[in-house]
């Protein structure tokens, strides 16, 4: 390459643009190793690396930790992103039990293609080797282990989750750590720590329907806030409502929220959190998606930041590696003793075993080499998933980029109606999850999720054409 005129790296940023622009590297593909194009070019591993940092800064590129760059996968995309949800200026009773169970029952059904329900299936979570460290753990110690656990939950399991809290910046005690039964009875005892029946809570808009679902078991409303598809929530918007609004608490994602799959900038999340502060409004976090990122580093929850310390964090490692064995955890923080008082009422502990395997997994190193493959896996069935929309749906079709989690919300014109097309595409054999669910005031009945959770196939891809044949016949009419 000449360097007369301007800088080498730069040259070679410049060639590897014109190769994804021509198509030769495709949104997620790997590039050639550093020093394979240090050898093919004859310059230096350093001015290679600048040149990739140089397109990583750019967000052309994406640095995977031991192994290597890859095409964004938000390169090319041609549909624009979703709406952000309007401010609903009162709190909604909630009432969505029946369309819930009514998802969740045709979710688990596994002769349908599998695109409602968020959670990766067997063969791309591949938990074999966890299943082998419970086996083991049951076979040499079984009697041991068959015992009323502590209600806090197994000390080597928390002095690993703690462990890992410090990779973020966050300093975590193991006894500051309560082992639940996945995320969702984490976020009800907090829920049930700060908050009494009637009150309100503030959410995310679109929001998870289970947490819709235990809001509406616990007696609480829903105040919904304008979310954006990327950014998350309007800090601005919330302390407008917290000038006039009274509110309980304020329920959000740390990461890749469901179903937009947003994450908030860091100062973001710390305006944020002073905003609460001021108002003496507890903020309780979900961050069951932080580990399944595909950012260069793993996205800072709200408790690891200056201004989080009475944050309670939630999270749990059903999304990530082992849904079945329903561990999850708790930092409740000042609200410890409220916290666990309920524990010891609502599940008195937890089974011990799945726990010994988890902590040993953990303590292996196993789990982050997992989480490495896992993360290729899913960023490239969201891709997949995206360009299949893209020559499927409707061209009013607008659909998110999420940079971690596995699902993608999709917003198609006001007057669609997503419940209409769930009825007739469980009659093609196929689930979705219809986008009413996701709001206490039931609506986004236009837009719907569609989870990449399962192993890409051409059964996954049929289902997401035929889907989107569907949404052009209902929309022609």
């Amino acid at each position: 390459m000449d360097a007369a005129t301007t800088h080498r790296y730069e040259q070679l940023a410049d060639l590897i643009l014109g190769t994804i622009d021509n198509g030769t590297l495709a949104p997620g593909m790997r590039l050639p190793s550093v020093r394979t194009i240090s050898e093919q070019h004859g310059i230096s591993i350093s001015t290679v690396l600048q040149a990739y940092r140089l397109l990583e800064d750019r967000g052309v590129l994406v640095a995977r930790p031991q192994s290597g760059f890859y095409v964004a996968a938000t390169q090319g995309g041609t549909l624009a992103l979703p709406s952000t949800s309007r401010l609903r200026s009162k709190a909604s009773t909630v009432s969505i039990s029946g369309a819930v169970a009514v998802l969740l029952e045709h979710a688990s059904n596994s002769a349908l293609v599998p695109l409602g329900c968020a959670v990766p299936d067997a063969a791309v979570l591949r938990s074999n080797r966890l299943d082998l460290a419970m086996a083991r753990a049951a076979r040499q110690h079984g009697a041991r282990h068959n015992v009323y656990g502590s209600p806090r939950g197994d000390p080597q399991l928390r002095r690993e989750i703690s462990r890992r809290a410090m990779r973020v910046g966050h300093v975590l005690s193991p006894d500051d750590v309560i082992v639940t039964n996945g995320c969702t009875e984490a976020v009800t005892l907090a829920l049930t720590a700060v908050a009494r029946p009637g009150d309100t809570v503030a959410v995310e808009s679109p929001t998870y329907f289970g947490l819709l679902h235990t809001l509406e078991v616990l007696g609480l409303k829903a105040l919904e806030l304008p979310t954006d598809p990327t950014t998350g929530v309007n800090v601005d918007a919330l302390a407008r409502l917290l000038d006039t609004e009274r509110v309980a608490a304020c329920m959000l994602s740390s990461s890749f929220s469901n179903p937009l799959g947003s994450l908030m900038p860091e100062a973001r999340k710390r305006e944020l959190l002073a905003l609460l502060a001021r108002h003496d409004v507890p903020l309780i976090e979900d961050d069951v998606y932080g580990d399944i990122h595909f950012t260069r580093e793993r996205p800072k929850p709200f408790i690891a930041l200056d201004g989080g310390a009475g944050t309670i964090y939630c999270g749990s490692f059903s999304k990530s590696l082992a849904p079945g064995y329903r561990v999850g955890w708790i930092a409740p923080g000042r609200f410890a003793q409220q916290v666990l008082d309920r524990k010891l009422a609502f599940s008195l502990c937890n089974p011990v075993l799945p726990q010994v395997a988890l902590a040993d997994f953990l303590a292996s190193g196993a789990y982050d080499a997992h989480l490495r493959r896992l993360r290729r896996v899913l960023e490239e069935n969201l891709l997949r998933m995206t360009r299949t929309i893209e020559a499927s749906f409707p061209l009013q079709t607008r659909v998110s980029r999420p940079m971690g989690g596995f699902a993608l919300w999709v917003e198609l014109p006001r007057g669609f109606d997503s419940r209409a097309l769930f009825d007739e595409a469980l009659a093609h054999g196929i689930c979705f999850a219809p986008g009413d669910v996701f709001s206490a005031g039931r609506r986004f009945r236009n837009c719907l999720r569609l989870s990449a959770g399962s192993t890409w196939s051409e059964r996954i891809d049929k289902g997401v054409r035929r889907l989107g044949e569907l949404a052009r016949v209902q929309l022609s009419a």
